[in-house]
């Protein structure tokens, strides 16, 4: 896991929207939405359309990611708490 990639993980532990990470990190749009990608292809979070209505289907993170909400899985808190 990447310095990126941790830092952002701190941030979903929740429902968290799009902005609100990106405000929160301060984050340059490009390196948020690459970094969420690149968590989301390893099974770190998952992606949400609303608070409570998971997407189950291939989401394109690049493309649609300012739409979204993102939260942690098991598999992404297990490896962030283990470093």
């Amino acid at each position: 896991m990447t310095d990126a990639e941790f830092d952002l993980m701190d941030e979903v532990y929740f429902v968290q929207p799009f902005e609100y990470i990106k405000e929160t990190l301060k984050w340059e749009d490009e390196l948020l939405v690459k970094t969420l990608q690149s968590l989301y292809f390893q099974g770190y979070i998952k992606c949400l359309e609303t608070p409570d209505h998971e997407r189950f289907d291939e989401v394109d993170v690049m493309k649609d990611g300012k739409e979204l909400f993102f939260l942690a899985t098991k598999k992404g808190l297990m490896a962030h708490n283990s470093l």
